[in-house]
């Protein structure tokens, strides 16, 4: 999912951060860290409200 005024990679690896530094909320099924594993981006594998949640925390 492209989003404006993001580079990808940046993103990916903000969400990889924020997502590892959490303790509830938004986590991967196994099926989505299974395609994560397997290089998919975060982007891909996450949906819209989970990534605008990661992105919207401080």
């Amino acid at each position: 999912m492209p989003i404006p005024g993001y580079d990808p990679d940046d993103l990916d690896e903000l969400l990889a951060e924020r997502l590892e530094a959490r303790d509830g909320g938004v986590s991967l099924t196994p099926r989505q860290w299974r395609e994560y594993e397997n290089g998919a981006s975060l982007l891909d594998v996450l949906n819209d409200t989970d990534i605008e949640r990661l992105l919207h925390e401080e």
